[in-house]
């Protein structure tokens, strides 16, 4: 049976206007390399996304008395890193998850983490 693993990427801050030209592209042929060797190792990428900057974000207190509170006065929390991507792997085992985790092309740390699955989700 495999598990599911959710790889976090986190990269330091970073303004979309500083990206260099083809930079994007780059980091789009190396991903997909990524995902050509987690495929040949056996495991499956069952989603994954690039995230916005932080400066994109909206931020939502769960309801209290039946009323969410949703302010926008971002970016929502001073750091110097923040999530730039993610994908929820499927492997073997957490050594596998591991040693794939280890060949995401970017992201100066990379977060692995299991996914508790709950029943009925």
């Amino acid at each position: 049976m495999s598990d599911k693993y959710l790889i976090l990427i986190v990269e330091p801050t970073w303004d979309p206007a500083s990206v260099p030209e083809g930079a994007m592209e780059e980091a789009s042929r190396a991903h997909g390399a990524f995902a050509a060797a987690v495929a040949a190792a056996g495991a499956k990428i069952l989603g994954g996304e690039a995230l916005q900057p932080p400066s994109a974000s909206v931020g939502i207190t769960p309801a209290r008395n039946g009323k969410p509170a949703v302010y926008t006065n971002g970016p929502l929390a001073e750091t110097t890193e923040v999530l730039s991507g993610y994908y929820v792997l499927e492997a073997d085992s957490l050594e596998q998850a591991k040693q794939l985790a280890a060949l995401c092309p970017t992201g100066d740390r990379i977060e692995l983490r299991p996914i508790w699955e709950l029943p009925g989700m």
